[in-house]
């Protein structure tokens, strides 16, 4: 198996990207005080609307610039609570000028962000048509109980919404690689469809402002940056985070990354399930592709919908499987009671309960020095050795790994067996364990470019470029088992606790 390098946390995922004091230019910043008004920072391109620069208009009222009905609703909006992502539609008035602007707030305690775009007078559709073309999409995600399905379904319609050349659905793995699930591409953009991306790729800072931002936009990766102004913050003596805002700058790794791809303009989409993020639909276009507010907030409503639909499938096979694991261990308690003992009551189950549970191929149990076996294990030598190092652990609570040589070398020799091993302590004072084990599948990798050179370094250690090769290179992974399911690892664990209070209510020898 190659040996990744984790740029993920020890490199990309220290960057602080939320912290550029710098926006894209299809949008214009400004810091105001909340409970004053006042302009106290903002993005130097404010000037194109304003008719003044930031220099000159920081220390002024930002109800200056409204209507007295619009600077009264606004009042009204930032004396109701402390909220993020709240829209506000007005009228800016500067120099003899009027310019209609959508505003995005995110309201604080001493101060709130307002992020601004020019808009048309009224909306190209109204809220009613919206609403049901949304609405008739949403219908049809109801009625499929098929996550490949869903996947499909969301990139066509996102697609067939937004124009852009091309939209992939990726899927977190427990390593934060992301694998593309779905795919809908025309033209000059490559096919990645089953290929796996590094986690360097959406590196954990970035995962974590997807939590707070439904979406991302980069409209064209050439823009020219406009600078906020003052630097330092003077409410945070700091640079002003903008973890919150759409508009914010975009790191140069990232613009290289795209430029690589051959892409020029990008949206991401998050898809969240339970409170994590479980994936993204990424959408990339050739050329340069601006989106207008309406129809981000279209794609912002499908990323809840979509979430909410993957979200129930999901648990919906989450319940099922439960249901029948719950029924199998009920079989289990019943054996080992009838039998009087936990031994016969696994290994004289004709059933194999156990490996039916734990979804296993063989287990071995030691009870008070003696080793009993059921299915495919490893010979009694290595089981024995295999025993001694659990012993030696002292494992309080169900351990498991689908990687048992990473931890215990000798597990090699048996890894067609054992590559997988989960230990469920009956007794760790008096060395009583069951091991099951699940063998070896050897699996191969499409990775979307060499992994161990997701980026290369400069001489300084501390610059750094992306890949610059998408080509497919694959891995073949060796020495691994299928990996243990939450709901297995679970049911394992309630099983322990059983076991150990039936030990405990039997008589001493």
């Amino acid at each position: 198996m190659a040996e990744n390098k984790n740029y993920d946390s020890q490199f990309c995922g220290n960057l602080a990207i939320h912290q550029t004091n710098s926006i894209q230019d299809y949008g214009y910043l400004l810091v105001i005080s909340t409970n004053s008004m006042e302009i106290i920072q903002g993005s130097e391109n404010i000037i194109d609307i304003t008719g003044k620069s930031i220099r000159d208009i920081i220390g002024l009222n930002f109800s200056e610039f409204l209507s007295e009905d619009d600077a009264e609703r606004l009042k009204k909006e930032l004396n109701t609570d402390y909220r993020t992502r709240i829209p506000f539609r007005c009228t800016l008035v500067s120099q003899g000028k009027e310019t209609m602007l959508e505003i995005l707030m995110h309201i604080q305690a001493d101060q709130t962000i307002l992020e601004i775009e020019e808009t048309q007078q009224m909306p190209e559709r109204s809220f009613s048509e919206v609403f049901q073309e949304v609405r008739s999409f949403i219908s049809i995600l109801e009625h499929s109980n098929n996550l490949e399905e869903i996947c499909q379904l969301s990139i066509l319609e996102i697609r067939r919404l937004s124009g852009f050349d091309g939209i992939r659905m990726y899927r977190f793995d427990e390593n934060w690689n992301g694998t593309v699930i779905a795919e809908e591409i025309e033209g000059a953009l490559e096919s990645y469809l089953g290929q796996t991306f590094p986690a360097s790729d959406v590196p954990k800072q970035a995962r974590a402002l997807y939590i707070k931002n439904p979406y991302r936009l980069i409209p064209n990766r050439n823009y020219v940056p406009s600078k906020l102004f003052p630097v330092i913050n003077p409410i945070t003596n700091g640079f002003l985070d903008l973890s919150d805002c759409n508009l914010r700058s975009i790191a140069a790794v990232h613009l290289e990354y795209m430029s690589n791809m051959n892409v020029t303009a990008s949206m991401s989409i998050r898809v969240m399930v339970d409170g994590v993020l479980w994936g993204l639909i990424s959408c990339h276009h050739i050329t340069e592709k601006y989106l207008n507010v309406e129809l981000r907030s279209i794609f912002e409503w499908l990323s809840m919908e979509i979430s909410y639909r993957i979200s129930a499938v999901i648990k919906n096979e989450e319940l099922h499987k439960s249901g029948a694991m719950l029924e199998i261990k009920g079989t289990i308690t019943e054996q080992i009671f009838a039998k009087g003992n936990i031994k016969d009551g696994l290994i004289n189950d004709t059933n194999k309960s156990l490996l039916r549970l734990l979804n296993a191929t063989g287990f071995a149990i030691i009870l008070n020095g003696k080793i009993s076996t059921s299915g495919e294990v490893p010979p009694m030598r290595e089981l024995e050795d295999l025993f001694l190092w659990t012993a030696g652990k002292a494992f309080g609570n169900v351990f498991h790994t689908n990687e048992l040589s990473d931890s215990f070398e000798e597990a090699k020799s048996f890894k067609e067996v054992g590559s997988g091993i989960m230990i469920i302590p009956i007794s760790a004072e008096s060395e009583d364990f069951i091991i099951c084990f699940r063998p070896e599948v050897i699996k191969s990798i499409k990775w979307g470019g060499n992994p161990n050179e997701a980026f290369s370094m400069e001489k300084d250690g501390l610059s750094y470029h992306p890949r610059n090769s998408f080509k497919l290179w694959l891995e073949t992974v060796h020495g691994q088992s299928l990996p243990w399911l939450n709901s297995e690892i679970e049911a394992a664990e309630s099983l322990r606790r059983f076991m150990v209070e039936f030990s405990s209510s039997q008589p001493s020898n």
